[in-house]
């Protein structure tokens, strides 16, 4: 029995493996639970492995490719259309076996754990601005109640602490309560505080961040992300499948000869989109004549705002491909 090709379907205690000879028969189909995986492939000769890109699959691509397999990680929604019916691990399996076979799949670089270590930062980031806003949002909403606001921002905040501490008809019960969730929020900014000069000190020290901060609309924060997430652009083709990937494109729906361009993808990495799109807006907000191309300026004279700030999203995007490909600093188009 000599196995070509193996599918492995991961997750958090039973994996699925589904392996196939050179003549594309099953030969190998088998649960492992997870501490028997490393074990089972250490004994196999060296063979290749698909593995969905999902939780955990660099790590797993990293252990097996240890042992001496060859690793192949595939996004999620290339393998769905290889599932022939239902959906179980033995079926998915099946289909990440499938999947890998064919010439024109597109696979995952997989990542080392220096990587995925310093994505990290961009993950505690989000989560502590998502938890900053939840703790303000619930300290407006409570104070509301006792006819107690102030202007919106985190910076106003404290303004509305004040007046909490102040105001005559907030009972001691109240503050007591909003006191908690006001200690909660400092915490939290002082983490964030802590994680944002943490990311500063690395775009300093990474010449592709400081390349890309370069680019109207894009700051430490957007260079860091794109330096990280995209440790080779080169892996895409064009900076329209650059640009397709992040979700920034129409999604088509087109036939019979007929272009019908439908709204955003919003596939790829949500982040990457929302960086773009914030950048892109700022550089409206302050577009003037004479300080922007005189592109933006006629798209915003045809086109509403939003509607401009998704245009000029997309070409950031390519202008991110671009340079991350050739390594140089935004050049201003002439005549702007």
């Amino acid at each position: 029995m000599t196995i070509i090709r193996i599918g492995l379907d991961t997750s958090k205690h039973v994996f699925q493996i589904h392996g196939v000879d050179e003549n594309e028969k099953p030969v190998l189909q088998r649960q492992l639970r997870r501490s028997e995986v490393e074990k089972f492939f250490a004994q196999l000769p060296p063979t290749r492995i698909g593995i969905e890109a999902c939780g955990a699959s660099h790590h797993w691509a990293r252990l097996l490719r240890g042992l001496g397999h060859a690793v192949l990680l595939m996004p999620p929604q290339y393998i769905k259309g290889y599932v022939k019916r239902g959906k179980n691990d033995a079926i998915d399996a099946e289909a990440i076996c499938e999947a890998m076979s064919r010439p024109t799949m597109r696979f995952v670089p997989v990542k080392t754990a220096e990587q995925q270590a310093a994505l990290t930062m961009l993950g505690v980031r989000d989560l502590l601005v998502k938890q900053r806003t939840m703790l303000i949002n619930a300290l407006r909403g409570h104070a509301a109640e006792f006819g107690v606001t102030a202007a919106k921002g985190p910076n106003k905040v404290v303004e509305l602490l004040q007046r909490l501490a102040t105001g005559e008809g907030v009972p001691a019960l109240a503050r007591e309560m909003l006191g908690m969730l006001a200690s909660q929020l400092e915490a939290v900014n002082g983490k964030f505080k802590a994680i944002e000069a943490r990311l500063m000190a690395w775009h300093r020290q990474d010449q592709t961040s400081q390349c890309l901060a370069t680019i109207p609309g894009v700051g430490p924060i957007a260079g860091v992300s794109f330096a990280l997430k995209i440790p080779d652009a080169r892996a895409f083709r064009s900076a329209r499948h650059f640009a397709a990937w992040i979700g920034i494109t129409p999604r088509e729906n087109s036939t019979a000869g007929r272009h019908r361009p439908g709204k955003i993808s919003h596939e790829g990495d949500e982040s990457l989109r929302r960086l773009l799109v914030l950048g892109a807006t700022a550089v409206i907000q302050q577009a003037k004549r004479g300080r922007v191309s005189p592109w933006l300026l006629g798209l915003l004279a045809r086109k509403p705002k939003k509607l401009a700030a998704i245009a000029l999203a997309n070409k950031m995007a390519r202008v991110i491909w671009a340079m991350m490909v050739s390594g140089e600093v935004y050049r201003r188009p002439q005549g702007v």
